[in-house]
């Protein structure tokens, strides 16, 4: 406590001491012109204090040599600490006649005073008091409060101009005693000093105001090195958002890309359909003139048999009528010549027909096979060609339908045909007696029926080939079918295409979504991986599948680390969440380790 208060009583002391020499020296300035020699007295006694002061509370250093207690260690700080003092310090190594650490340190005051930065060069120190409890005691004056009280002090002395010559003086075997008789004046000199003191504040003022301009000029270069860093960093920062423009601007010219690729393979898919649309229109035009030929066909087939009835019916009422009717007989015997004649008009026109079924047919044969090639190219064209198959099974049975009525009509007339002539074989045998004379006629009857059973067996032999051509097209059907399949098996494709298409789009939509949301994860992940020390954090680039499923990643199957574990899994096996105790928040964490922790709390709660 004796020593505490020690110290108190020598900073007080030393504290009125330095206001009283800067009191004076101020004074004697403002007298001589405020410009200062050396030899000045009062200037003398103010570096003495001054040196009192800085040597309050210095720790003592042992060397080899002996103790060194100096105060140029301090001040040697400031070259450090402010890189404009670098010249001082330098000049005062570079004195040959200095050898001690006590003249470095009175020429370095010398220096600053004359530089007027004593005042800034000592504020540095204060304000670094963690340097300075290297050398100074905790209770010195240099660790205090009237340390800043000196150095509020010494910017007064900024007014002054000292022009003190270093070279010659011998600075380390000077005595620092304080001379007590300069600040002991009569009452007279005090009286006197007044009406000298009112036309010096004026100029005190003024050089007062100069110090404040300058160290406004300081604030200011100061305040101008702070907006150069801030422009600085606001154009480091500019330049990080360009970054994250031009990668949000390459993921919308990828996304317009996909667009776009997806709006030709549209465009592609609708001029195929269109294409197929007008070949089956083509094709079913062509269908429809071939059913409307066979129709013709089946239709003059029924005339005639309609015809052939009618005659029969004429021959009948004409052997009723015997010999009345011979005359109806020679007019039906016309009749039936000009039914042949017409029956081999038909035929022919009937052959011709067939052929030109024969032509569509194998021109709907080439249509098949480039249908089918077109099939293999064109993959989007496929659900135009389930309507078309559609179409063509619905033909199909209709034909069948309608051949199986011709079958029908057929057998039916050969059966009346057959009725017809054992008839007439009854009649004929009954009437031989009274037809004698027209036996002859008769012949010529049989010779026109067997005639008329050739052409029927050459139309049977038509039909045979029509159902030759039937299983032709049943095969043509088969192929149509194996078509079916395969353009099932397309479609198949065209749905995973599109899902593929539709999860490429979500995962461009997610990864916007998160480049906005990756400065914060990547700040978790590192806070993760402070967490997890224990653990052991797998890389991106390690995991092809998750852990737990085995799927592999893709971009719609994304990675998502576990916070607890560290291994990566897919979002639906790591899509619990828990508060652990390295995190603040709830964080993602795996099935597995969800598990596992809701047992262990529960077995801590039990």
């Amino acid at each position: 406590m004796t020593s505490k208060g020690q110290m108190m009583e020598e900073r007080a002391n030393l504290m009125h001491m330095m206001k009283l020499s800067i009191k004076v020296l101020l004074q004697s300035a403002l007298s001589l012109g405020r410009s200062l020699d050396a030899d000045h007295a009062p200037l003398q006694q103010f570096f003495v204090v001054m040196e009192h002061c800085l040597k309050h509370g210095l720790k003592v250093k042992k060397s080899f040599i002996g103790q060194n207690k100096s105060f140029f260690g301090p001040l040697e700080l400031v070259e450090k600490l402010c890189p404009e003092a670098s010249d001082i310090a330098t000049s005062v190594r570079n004195l040959p006649e200095l050898k001690t650490a006590v003249g470095r340190g009175r020429a370095w005051l010398y220096l600053a005073l004359m530089q007027k930065k004593l005042a800034d060069y000592l504020k540095v120190l204060i304000d670094n008091k963690r340097l300075l409890s290297e050398f100074y005691e905790p209770e010195a004056l240099m660790m205090e409060e009237e340390g800043m009280v000196i150095v509020g002090l010494l910017v007064g002395l900024n007014v002054l101009d000292a022009n003190l010559c270093l070279k010659g003086e011998d600075l380390d075997s000077q005595v620092g005693v304080i001379d007590f008789s300069l600040y002991l004046k009569d009452v007279q000199d005090l009286d006197g000093s007044r009406e000298h003191e009112r036309i010096t504040d004026v100029l005190d003022q003024k050089n007062y105001v100069e110090e404040l301009n300058r160290h406004l000029s300081c604030t200011v270069g100061d305040l101008q090195t702070k907006i150069d860093g801030l422009e600085k960093t606001n154009s480091k920062l500019q330049e990080e958002l360009s970054a994250a423009t031009d990668r949000i601007c390459s993921l919308q010219e990828e996304q317009q890309q996909l667009r776009e690729q997806n709006e030709l393979i549209r465009e592609r898919s609708e001029k195929s359909v269109e294409i197929t649309k007008q070949d089956t229109k083509v094709e079913l035009e062509t269908y429809k003139q071939t059913r409307q030929g066979l129709d013709e066909m089946y239709s003059d087939v029924w005339k005639q048999l309609k015809e052939e009835k009618k005659v029969r019916l004429e021959l009948e009422k004409e052997l009723e009528l015997q010999i009345g009717m011979k005359t109806e007989m020679e007019i039906a015997m016309k009749l039936l010549e000009k039914d042949t004649h017409e029956k081999q008009d038909t035929l022919v026109a009937l052959r011709q027909q067939l052929e030109e079924v024969k032509a569509i047919n194998l021109q709907m044969f080439h249509k098949v096979q480039s249908a089918e090639s077109s099939l293999q190219q064109k993959n989007e064209a496929i659900a135009s060609f389930e309507g078309k198959t559609t179409q063509v099974m619905s033909s199909m049975k209709q034909m069948e339908e309608r051949l199986q009525q011709a079958e029908r009509a057929r057998q039916a007339a050969e059966e009346r045909s057959h009725k017809l002539q054992q008839e007439l074989s009854g009649r004929i045998s009954a009437l031989q007696l009274q037809l004698s004379q027209l036996q002859d006629r008769c012949s010529g009857l049989e010779k026109e029926l067997k005639s008329e059973k050739e052409q029927r067996q050459a139309l049977q032999r038509e039909l045979q080939r029509e159902k030759d051509t039937s299983s032709l097209l049943q095969m043509e059907l088969q192929q149509v079918e194996g078509l079916k399949k395969e353009l099932r098996e397309l479609q198949d494709e065209k749905t995973e295409l599109r899902k593929v298409c539709e999860e490429q789009e979500q995962a461009l939509q997610e990864m916007g979504l998160h480049l906005s949301q990756s400065k914060l994860k990547m700040e978790d992940i590192k806070e993760v991986n402070k967490a997890l020390k224990g653990h052991t954090w797998l890389k991106d680039d390690e995991a092809t599948h998750c852990k737990q499923c085995e799927k592999d990643f893709s971009i719609s199957r994304r990675k998502h680390h576990c916070r607890n574990c560290g291994h990566i899994f897919c979002n639906t096996c790591s899509s619990n969440e828990l508060a652990l105790p390295s995190y603040p928040k709830p964080v993602r964490v795996c099935d597995s380790c969800h598990t596992l922790l809701l047992q262990r709390c529960s077995s801590t709660a039990s």
